[in-house]
């Protein structure tokens, strides 16, 4: 349970990293992509700055998740990390909800059964 759980985390790490630099540096490039149908083409260049800031976001998320696994004692490394997996939980479903569906799968889901591990691993 303990390496599934790791694994778990690791890969929203990864998702936040990206949407790190999605946002933040190619939002005009791989976002319009992304965002393809949710966004009409003509405003990613005006939301530039708007998605950077989301970006910034979505790399506290991460660096919080990687803190968590450096932390030495256990119970205080698994706090921390529950409260960044809510964090990107909460995220992700209001993004669900708001901007498209399938960011609760791809956002949301990851860090939902890495809680659900986090719990049995205890």
């Amino acid at each position: 349970m303990a390496t599934i759980y790791l694994i778990l985390v690791i890969v929203v790490i990864l998702e936040h990293l990206f949407f790190l630099y999605m946002e933040m540096f190619a939002w005009e490039t791989i976002g319009k992509n992304a965002f393809k149908g949710a966004l009409p083409a003509h405003l990613f260049t005006p939301t530039k700055g708007l998605a950077a800031n989301q970006g910034l976001y979505n790399g506290f998320l991460a660096a919080g998740l990687i803190w968590s696994l450096f932390i030495k004692d256990m119970l205080w490394s698994d706090h921390v990390a529950l409260f960044f997996l809510c964090c990107v939980t909460v995220a992700g479903l209001y993004a669900g909800f708001t901007a498209s569906k399938r960011i609760i799968l791809i956002q949301a889901m990851p860090a939902i059964l890495a809680i659900l591990f986090l719990f049995l691993k205890n």
